[in-house]
């Protein structure tokens, strides 16, 4: 089975309280409603304070979601473009550093999806060697 490779774990920009549980759906690829109910049921069976402590830790660690990945979720909406000039007035290095590195991703992605293609194209020359000749 091939494991699809998980992103950056942050916040999320529109969630409930603090949007960990709605981050953390989002990383795992599920629906949050059951996020949500095993963070409520691991509070209640384990007793609040250790739940709303780790909670709220990770609330504070983890960073708020890009724009430019918010953007793109189903439940966004507002003025993209003006909350982007927000941001990045607000955190220049942030954001800079955020779409430096998903330029890089998706520059590795391009590269291998281009070795792929020669890798191919190596292999159908080989044959189409053996292929002649033997005619």
């Amino acid at each position: 089975m091939i494991m699809a490779i998980r992103g950056k774990l942050y916040r999320a920009r529109k969630g409930e309280v603090f949007g960990v549980c709605k981050g953390l759906a989002r990383w795992a690829e599920l629906p949050v409603g059951p996020i949500r109910l095993a963070v409520i049921l691991l509070a209640v069976f384990s007793g609040f304070m250790p739940v709303i402590i780790i909670y709220v830790l990770a609330a504070v660690f983890l960073p708020v979601e890009p724009l430019y990945k918010s953007k793109f979720s189903d439940d966004s909406k507002g003025d993209f473009d003006e909350d982007f000039r927000n941001e990045y007035r607000e955190n220049r290095k942030r954001t800079v550093h955020d779409l430096k590195d998903e330029f890089e991703k998706l520059k590795r992605k391009v590269a291998g999806m281009e070795d792929d293609v020669l890798h191919d194209q190596d292999k159908e020359k080989d044959w189409d060697s053996r292929f002649n000749k033997d005619s």
